[in-house]
C-alpha cells in the first residue's frame, strides 16, 4: 500500500476524532487499527509525531499586529513545496477570516511537518480542518471549512 503521513492522519481524523470528539481513544488501540488498515510502522509513528506537534501548539498566543492587513511573505522552503494555488488558498482563508495569523502559521508549520515533497490543495484543506478542529474557539471556522471541503467548484480569490 502506498501511503503517506497525511493518509494516516486522515484515517485517524475520519475514524476517531471526527465522529467521537468527546472520547479520547488510547494510542495502542489506534495503532492496532492502523496496522489492520494496512499502514506501516514508520508512517504511523510519523503521524503520531505530527499529532503530538499539533497538540503542543493547541493554545496559540495572540499576535500583536501593527495593522489590520499584515503581509505574509513565504520563505524559500515554503515556496518550494507550496505552489501558487496553495499559497492563494491560504491567503484566501486568511482574507475571509477563517485563518487568523496564528492559525495560518500553525497550518504552515503542520504542512511542512508532513515531510512531503509536494503539497496539494487537498492536503492543505485537510490540514486546515485538523488544525481548526484542535484549536479552542474555532468551531465556526471549522464548520465553514468543513463545508468548503466538499465544494470543488469554488474559485478562491484573495
Amino acid at each position: 500500500m502506498k501511503e503517506n503521513v497525511l493518509d494516516v492522519l486522515m484515517y485517524l481524523f475520519e475514524n476517531y476524532f471526527y465522529d467521537e470528539p468527546d472520547e479520547e481513544p488510547d494510542r495502542a488501540s489506534m495503532e492496532e487499527n492502523l496496522h489492520e488498515a494496512g499502514f506501516s510502522n514508520g508512517e504511523i509513528d510519523k503521524a503520531f509525531d505530527w499529532l503530538d506537534g499539533l497538540a503542543e501548539q493547541r493554545y496559540q498566543p495572540e499576535f500583536k499586529m501593527q495593522t489590520d492587513q499584515p503581509i505574509r511573505i513565504f520563505v524559500d522552503s515554503e515556496l518550494n513545496r507550496l505552489d501558487t494555488s496553495c499559497r492563494d488558498f491560504l491567503m484566501y482563508l486568511s482574507n475571509v477570516g477563517i485563518l487568523d495569523p496564528q492559525r495560518r502559521e500553525l497550518v504552515l508549520d503542520r504542512l511542512l511537518a508532513l515531510e512531503s515533497d509536494e503539497i496539494t490543495l487537498e492536503d492543505i484543506k485537510w490540514v486546515v480542518l485538523m488544525v481548526l478542529f484542535n484549536q479552542p474557539g474555532q468551531e465556526a471556522n471549522y464548520a465553514w471549512m468543513e463545508d468548503l471541503m466538499f465544494d470543488t467548484a469554488q474559485e478562491y480569490r484573495h
